[in-house]
């Protein structure tokens, strides 16, 4: 048995500008939708599953409108009429705020202030607003009448560049056979593709051994052997 080593579980920076975001057949719609600018009523949800790049398009939507970015969990420590004041704001991950009365009013009361100023209002979670838990029932029926920008599972292309992205993102540099391996047998999920680059970082760091195929394969190994998985990841999608 190889030896391991303690390794340090140090959080990646994720680069979140336009030149690393990958776009391919699977995200190109969801994309348009975000970038064209055509929302009706000035607002548009943005959603996908975990880790699928609803974060990272959130931040090039911002950075080309001069956007505000926060967490919906954050609300509540807003003036929400100076937050409004920005004139463009996107909301992360809504769903998370089911049941916290403070964060679904302030949520609420932003939307009514940027439709009357008619500012723009980008939201975000992983499934489609009409299956968002919320309590309040007016904000609510708003968010469920929204136009939906769905990012799509990843196809061959951007399951290859989301896990060439995490790679550089934890400043690794795999050789091609080792990416060509695991699009071809791990779980097809940008999900998956975090968790995946985690582990081999975390076998690389411990064992002292570069990124191999060798080591891709241990590292899918003990995902698969996990009984469940303990993120230290983010709530709701750094991606």
């Amino acid at each position: 048995m190889t030896p391991e080593q303690l390794a340090l579980d140090l959080a990646p920076r994720p680069a979140l500008g336009r030149e690393s975001f990958v776009a391919t057949r699977s995200n190109a719609r969801a994309r348009a939708m975000v970038e064209g600018g055509r929302w009706p009523g000035g607002r548009l949800a943005l959603t996908g599953p975990a880790a699928s790049g609803k974060t990272h398009l959130a931040h090039v939507w911002a950075g080309d409108a001069g956007a505000l970015i926060v967490g919906a969990r954050d609300l509540p420590r807003y003036d929400i009429a100076t937050l409004a004041g920005a004139g463009r704001i996107a909301v992360e991950d809504v769903p998370a705020i089911a049941g916290n009365r403070a964060a679904e009013t302030g949520l609420f009361h932003l939307y009514n202030r940027l439709q009357a100023e008619r500012g723009r209002l980008l939201v975000t979670g992983r499934e489609a607003p009409s299956h968002w838990p919320l309590d309040l029932p007016d904000l609510r029926s708003r968010l469920s009448a929204l136009m939906v920008a769905e990012l799509l599972a990843p196809d061959d292309a951007l399951l290859g560049a989301l896990l060439e992205k995490q790679f550089v993102d934890r400043n690794l540099a795999p050789p091609d056979a080792v990416l060509r391996f695991l699009v071809t047998r791990m779980t097809r999920s940008a999900e998956a593709a975090r968790d995946v680059a985690a582990e081999i970082d975390r076998l690389s760091l411990a064992r002292r051994r570069p990124v191999t195929v060798p080591l891709a394969k241990l590292a899918l190994e003990r995902l698969a052997a996990a009984p469940s998985p303990c993120h230290t990841f983010p709530p709701e999608d750094a991606s």
